[in-house]
């Protein structure tokens, strides 16, 4: 279980507070979403058009507030807050969520679906509500949409890698969720947890010596000032959700629940469309910056990574979601 910080509970008291805007200034009810993301990523965009549409068909009654670069803190700290009751919601991978519901873990194991329409059949489907309403029940939490795709994760480094073995003793920054850890421990590497936001300066002082990421938060982050390959492994197919607290959520009334989740889901859709049709332009961007990308033989990671779903008990699950990509 997460702990409550002292930066916890002042972002808690922050959201709370409606920024400290004055009564009069503030709507019905407000949601303040946290995420890593820049600006410039395509999922920001989705979450823009979230909050534009939101606001227009509840006529104000119910606003969206956007903080890019974890204003609000990392997300395990926003879903603590959002356990606590608070008005917030954070942009987060499946892996975050395994602690609370294993089976949300699987949607961040290697290779499991290809493409953002794989993936989405998934995180659509009656198996994945039956995972939703266990979160509520578990933790406190409620899913608004979980179909915001950010593409597939590469390998970051700077000597080129063509094989697993070739990233022994490489110390490689990932998410801390196990599922996470265990892909790049089986990929070869030193599994190394740390915010995003810390990416760049451990990189640049060498505290580690690479990073696995999607194309619109390398560019986002100008990681190609640090690193100079980009392996196109693929080894996850990254797709996130928008969580928020149940208990804020049920004081919401019915039409602006449905109203809350229709738009969240369409957003999902239009982002994930603005990410795969942005991918080669991320692509000229690296290279224009000097980074060499490189397509490589996936079937010495994948093999490498299969043992990973029978280590953490996901093989009888992904059998399950399997059936439903056929």
């Amino acid at each position: 279980m997460f702990t409550v910080n002292r930066r916890t509970l002042c972002a808690i008291a922050f959201a709370a507070a409606g920024l400290a805007l004055p009564a009069a200034a503030q709507a019905q009810a407000q949601l303040n979403v946290n995420t890593a993301l820049t600006r410039d990523d395509p999922l920001f965009k989705g979450l823009e058009r979230m909050r534009d549409r939101v606001a227009e068909r509840s006529k104000g009654q119910l606003t969206v507030r956007i903080f890019p670069g974890s204003q609000l803190g990392k997300d395990e700290d926003v879903l603590e807050q959002a356990r606590a009751g608070a008005n917030v919601a954070v942009v987060v991978d499946g892996g975050r969520l395994a602690v609370f519901v294993k089976e949300f873990g699987v949607l961040s194991a290697p290779y499991l679906a290809d493409g953002f329409q794989g993936v989405r059949k998934v995180v659509t489907s009656p198996l994945f509500e039956t995972w939703v309403a266990k979160l509520r029940t578990t933790s406190g939490h409620q899913v608004l949409s979980f179909n915001w795709w950010q593409g597939d994760r590469h390998l970051i480094t700077n000597k080129p890698i063509k094989v697993p073995a070739d990233l022994a003793g490489v110390r490689m920054r990932t998410p801390g969720a196990p599922v996470w850890m265990e892909t790049i421990r089986a990929m070869g590497a030193t599994p190394t947890p740390m915010g995003w936001g810390e990416v760049y300066p451990a990189m640049q002082q060498k505290v580690i010596d690479a990073v696995e990421a999607q194309h619109p938060a390398t560019v986002g982050s100008k990681l190609y000032e640090v690193a100079k390959n980009v392996t196109k492994t693929s080894h996850f197919n990254l797709i996130t959700g928008i969580v928020t607290s149940a208990a804020w959520f049920d004081k919401l009334t019915p039409e602006l629940q449905t109203i809350l989740r229709e738009e969240s889901l369409a957003a999902g859709d239009f982002a994930s469309k603005l990410t795969e049709d942005s991918l080669a332009g991320f692509e000229e961007t690296m290279k224009k910056n000097g980074m060499t990308i490189a397509e490589v033989d996936k079937k010495p990671f994948i093999d490498a990574t299969q043992g990973v779903y029978e280590k953490l008990g996901y093989t009888d699950l992904r059998a399950e979601v399997l059936k439903l990509l056929k």
